[in-house]
């Protein structure tokens, strides 16, 4: 890691300390996407990868690896995976396990792998390999999503893909999930708006919540036969819904399609509350807002007039707020959040929760600019340690993308 100073703003609170942790010039480095499980409970590893933008792995990049972080060896780097097309990494709830996929099909053909490895390299074994259509259906998985979601008991490992036949297009996609002890799979939702569902397992420990998910509905967007996606979102934009995972007790998120408020696409549970947040983008007043909320049965894609639906402005109190993404510590105690690029670069800010369902953020303080371009696969996409006390963002600052850390706030 090379410490980075230049970074620090003249409003960031003193003992700041900022760190840049991949340093290859000439391969991009970067954090997984936010809402991965992808930190040790103890907060002492993480893992993120190399040959990769923001948003997920660089198509048919051979340099791609899974790469652990040591926060407690100066964050040193070690590569966890030397396969190609590695996909989807979950950390086990425990810490003990990388879980991942080996994605090796193409459209209506191929297989892929779920794999898990220790993260200290050993003990890597095959849970499964899917080949040919999902048990209970004619339809194969494609494309796999670069985003996995780990049940809080490590049992179940869930990830999204395209279920299209190459001929149709506008075709489905789908939701499958792999049952770690039998190693069998399961599809529990499937249709053509499911193109990009960022699935989120409830990491409550409750025995009914851990078997929650978070999902993402895209509705009139458009892909090729091929589920290459060409529009991704429609005049009606997404909406957010909760599903159980065995395909049961589908409810919805109160945000959005009201004709205001729309969900941007980001999304992610309150630590390991049922609550969880999303960020809106309103028309009047022109903001981008971060809104908690609780899920209500489903009642049509109706959004924000959910009959049921209870909702909380956890932004209301900051004046102007431009929020996009976002993500909690594990207790639900604080949020790390990015700001828009008006003035460049974008700001990184840190807040507190208050009584869930009721209290806006509160404490709100400017961390850093992370002076980053903003350009599809260069987001700055903040997060935290699971303890709450580091933060880690992405940044093209110094023309390469790289994975970076804060702390001492």
């Amino acid at each position: 890691m090379i410490p980075r100073p230049d970074l620090l703003h003249p409003d960031s609170p003193p003992g700041l300390e900022v760190f840049q942790l991949t340093t290859e010039t000439d391969v991009p480095g970067s954090h997984i996407y936010m809402e991965a499980q992808i930190f040790t409970p103890d907060s002492k590893r993480l893992i993120l990868h190399r040959a990769a933008h923001a948003h997920g792995p660089i198509p048919d990049d051979p340099r791609h690896q899974y790469l652990l972080c040591d926060l407690d060896s100066e964050c040193a780097l070690t590569p966890l995976t030397d396969e190609l097309n590695t996909t989807g990494p979950s950390v086990s709830p425990d810490g003990e396990f990388l879980y991942y996929f080996v994605d090796e099909t193409v459209v209506n053909g191929g297989w892929f792998t779920l794999k898990r490895v220790r993260l200290d390299g050993t003990d890597r074994e095959t849970i499964l390999v899917q080949e040919g259509p999902l048990p209970g259906s004619h339809r194969r998985l494609s494309r796999l999503y670069p985003l996995s979601t780990i049940s809080s008991d490590g049992q179940r490992v869930a990830i999204s893909g395209f279920l299209g036949d190459r001929k149709t297009p506008h075709d489905a996609w789908g939701l499958i999930v792999c049952d770690v002890p039998s190693g069998t799979v399961r599809l529990i939702l499937e249709g053509p708006s499911w193109c990009n569902v960022h699935p989120q397992y409830c990491r409550s420990t409750d025995p009914q919540a851990a078997h929650d998910l978070l999902v993402q509905e895209n509705h009139d967007h458009r892909a090729d036969a091929q589920g290459q996606v060409t529009l991704l979102v429609g005049g009606n934009g997404a909406d957010i819904h909760v599903i159980r995972d065995d395909g049961t007790n589908f409810r919805n998120m109160p945000w959005g399609r009201d004709g205001n408020e729309f969900c941007q696409g980001h999304q992610c549970w309150r630590g390991r509350d049922t609550w969880a947040i999303t960020s809106t983008g309103t028309r009047q007043p022109p903001e981008a807002q971060l809104i908690e909320g609780k899920a209500a049965p489903y009642a049509g894609h109706v959004g924000i007039a959910t009959p049921g639906g209870v909702r909380n402005d956890l932004s209301r109190d900051f004046d102007g707020p431009d929020f996009y993404h976002f993500a909690t510590d594990i207790a639900g105690r604080r949020l790390i959040t990015d700001s828009g690029p008006q003035g460049g670069g974008g700001g990184l800010w840190l807040a507190e929760f208050g009584e869930a369902g009721v209290a806006a953020l509160q404490g709100w303080t400017f961390l850093l600019n992370p002076r980053c371009s903003w350009q599809k696969g260069a987001h700055i996409h903040p997060f935290l340690s699971p303890d709450g006390t580091m933060g880690f963002f992405n940044s093209d600052e110094s023309g390469q993308l790289q994975a970076y850390m804060v702390r001492g706030f």
